[in-house]
C-alpha cells in the first residue's frame, strides 16, 4: 500500500433485490485477485448480506486448500444513536481507507443517514439495477404516455447531495457513477429498448454511465451459500461442475470489472 487513500467503490441503490452484496462480493474478490489489499465495509448490517456471505467464505474448512482470499471486513450496523453511528462509521472508514489499496462499501436498499454517509466517500459509485422499469423509478420519473424522463427521482437526488457533502469536506466532488443493468433477459426485447433509451436520456442529465451488469443465474444463490464466487470456480469443487454457462458468466464478470476500470488500480 502506498501513502495515498484507498479508491473507494460504494454499491448502492435505495432499492432492494437488485443484486447488491452479489456484486460487491465478486468486486471484492476480483480486486483481491489482482494482489491489491482490500477492505469491505457493510452499512446494510440488518440484513447484512454481504457479511453473511464473507463469514460462510471464512467458514469453509476447505478455505486454505482452495486458496480462498479474503478482505478485512467490518460491519456497521445502525443503532438507536445517529452520532454514535457516524461517529464509528467514520472511525471504520478512516482506518480502512489508510490500510488497503481499495475498500468497497456495501448500503442499504433504503434511504438511510449511514448509507448517505457511506456514499460521501465514493470514487466510484456503482449502482446495480434490475432491467426493469419498476426499478428504474429510484432513478428517474417515467411518464406513462410519452415513455420520457420527466425528471431524476429521489435517489439521483441523493447522490447529488452526497457530492455536495464531499465538496463541503474539500475533497473533490467528481464520482464515477456507474449503473449496472442486471439481470438482463432476452425475453421482452420492448422493455429492453425502453430502457436502453430512457436510461440513455437519464444519464446525460444525472451523471452517470451504463454497462451491463450480471444475469439472473440461480448459481449465485448456491455460491452465496457456500461462500464461493466465480472466479473460485477454476478448480474442482464439490457440488459445482464447470459448465458454459459458468464461462459465460465469468465473462460478464470480467467485461464489468474492466468496464468499471478497476484492473488500473495500483498497489
Amino acid at each position: 500500500m502506498t501513502g495515498k487513500r484507498a479508491h473507494i467503490v460504494v454499491v448502492g441503490n435505495e432499492k432492494g433485490g437488485t443484486g447488491k452484496s452479489t456484486v460487491s462480493m465478486h468486486l471484492i474478490i476480483s480486486l483481491l485477485e489482482q494482489g491489491l489489499s482490500v477492505g469491505s465495509i457493510d452499512i446494510d448490517a440488518r440484513q447484512a448480506t454481504l457479511t453473511r456471505y464473507i463469514r460462510n467464505r471464512e467458514a469453509r474448512k476447505d478455505r486454505d486448500a482452495l486458496g480462498l482470499t479474503l478482505p478485512e471486513h467490518v460491519a456497521v450496523p445502525p443503532t438507536a444513536d445517529r452520532a454514535a453511528d457516524e461517529a464509528r462509521l467514520q472511525e471504520v472508514f478512516t482506518h480502512m481507507a489508510a490500510r488497503h489499496d481499495a475498500v468497497v462499501i456495501d448500503t442499504p436498499g433504503s434511504d438511510h443517514y449511514l448509507s448517505r454517509l457511506g456514499h460521501s466517500y465514493a470514487d466510484t459509485l456503482v449502482t446495480p439495477l434490475n432491467d426493469s422499469l419498476v426499478d428504474l423509478d429510484v432513478l428517474g420519473l417515467v411518464e406513462p404516455g410519452s415513455m420520457k424522463i420527466l425528471r431524476p427521482s429521489h435517489y439521483a437526488e441523493m447522490v447529488w447531495d452526497t457530492k455536495k457533502a464531499r465538496a463541503m469536506r474539500g475533497e473533490k466532488a467528481v464520482v464515477d457513477w456507474i449503473v449496472l443493468r442486471n439481470r438482463l433477459s432476452n425475453l421482452d426485447a420492448r422493455n429492453k429498448r425502453d430502457m436502453e433509451k430512457l436510461l440513455a436520456d437519464l444519464s446525460k442529465r444525472v451523471g452517470f454511465r451504463v454497462i451491463p451488469g450480471l444475469g439472473e443465474r440461480v448459481i449465485y444463490r448456491s455460491m452465496f451459500l457456500e461462500g464461493l464466487t466465480l472466479l473460485d470456480l477454476r478448480q474442482k469443487i464439490m457440488g459445482f461442475e464447470f459448465s458454459m454457462s459458468h464461462v459465460t458468466a465469468r465473462q460478464e464478470l470480467r467485461t464489468l470489472v474492466d468496464s468499471i476500470g478497476l484492473t488500473k488500480l495500483e498497489r
